[in-house]
């Protein structure tokens, strides 16, 4: 699989509990629970993205925006 590297600034105390989960097991490296988390995130917000572009849709049905 390709992969594409990103750079990011966090927090240190965002680190430092990432890295506790990397040492406690919950992950292999950093990168698998980085990735594992924007994956979850991503996950758990599309339905509310779609759910938003809906509404307005039903809106602009309703009521127009001209």
């Amino acid at each position: 699989m390709n992969k594409t590297v990103i750079q990011a600034e966090l927090p240190p105390e965002l680190t430092a509990r990432a890295e506790t989960y990397v040492k406690e097991g919950w992950a292999t490296d950093f990168n698998e629970l980085l990735a594992d988390a924007l994956r979850r995130f991503l996950e758990s917000h599309s339905s509310r993205v779609t759910e938003a572009f809906v509404m307005e849709d039903v809106q602009w049905g309703l009521h127009g925006n001209d």
